[in-house]
């Protein structure tokens, strides 16, 4: 009986590996953000490609140098750069990753969004990339 508790121990301490890996990519990636201003010209850190290419803006754009704002507390210069990433796409974020880190540790698969959730998500960022894209 120890050996399959052994086992199933093992196997899911394994599962968290990505959930955990993600959480330490994101803890490093704003470790380099408290470091590196993405604002200034010739930062160590990439603009939106979609943006470098076509002048368009995606959902996305600012999200980095949201974070950058947000980390050196200035949380009205975090709301300039994404709107709509600050009250609703990092709540998600989060959401997305407490489920996937849950699943995760049951050893079970990440279910799948709802439709319930995943079109007014996709519907929010159309419509706030057409705003910004039309506002700009």
């Amino acid at each position: 009986m120890s050996s399959a508790f052994g086992e199933r121990r093992m196997r899911v301490g394994a599962g968290v590996r990505g959930p955990l890996a993600v959480a330490a990519a994101a803890v490093a990636g704003c470790g380099l953000l408290l470091v590196v201003d993405p604002n200034q010209p010739g930062s160590l850190l990439p603009p939106c490609p979609l943006y470098a290419l076509t002048g368009i803006q995606c959902p996305a754009c600012g999200t980095t140098r949201m974070v950058h704002a947000l980390l050196h507390g200035d949380l009205a210069a975090a709301w300039h750069f994404n709107a709509v990433m600050l009250p609703a796409g990092l709540p998600l974020l989060a959401w997305l990753w407490v489920r996937w880190f849950r699943a995760a540790r049951a050893g079970r698969p990440t279910p799948p969004v709802s439709r319930k959730v995943g079109v007014p998500v996709v519907a929010l960022a159309v419509t706030w990339m057409v705003v910004r894209n039309l506002v700009a």
